[in-house]
């Protein structure tokens, strides 16, 4: 998988790279620590739970990007 990642990236065009401000990251990562302090205390978590969290950092950083 690795190796396919860095496959796409060698094929990125400069001009489809976009920056995404350090404020929209830091409301990534606020995102993601919360979710995960929640989900440590369980010893189970749901693929929707799991589903949601990656969506709200995907709509967080595809807002940032459009903006």
């Amino acid at each position: 998988m690795t190796a396919q990642v860095a496959e796409e990236i060698a094929e990125l065009d400069i001009n489809d790279i976009k920056v995404v401000s350090a404020e929209v990251i830091d409301r990534a990562l606020s995102t993601i620590d919360s979710a995960l302090a929640q989900m440590v205390r369980r010893e189970l978590v749901s693929a929707d739970e799991v589903s949601d969290l990656l969506l709200d950092v995907r709509n967080l950083l595809t807002t940032a990007v459009r903006g």
